[in-house]
């Protein structure tokens, strides 16, 4: 099914998670990463259970330092 990352298309399987959908793109450590489903945050607590839906919108945002 197709959902979007950042506005870029991906394909991913159906009953995929959030915490799937992290490890496929390689975000094994997400320390400092933030998660929105279709403009909601949500906690890490709640990425193995947030089960994705076809053209939902996600949306990674990383905690950088800077002044």
């Amino acid at each position: 099914m197709k959902v979007f990352v950042n506005d870029n298309s991906e394909e991913v399987e159906e009953n995929c998670s959030l915490e799937s959908l992290k490890d496929n793109l390689g975000l094994i450590n997400s320390k400092g990463w933030a998660i929105a489903l279709n403009e909601s945050i949500v906690t890490k607590d709640k990425h193995p259970i947030t089960f994705l839906s076809e053209g939902d919108r996600i949306i990674l945002i990383q905690a950088t330092q800077g002044g």
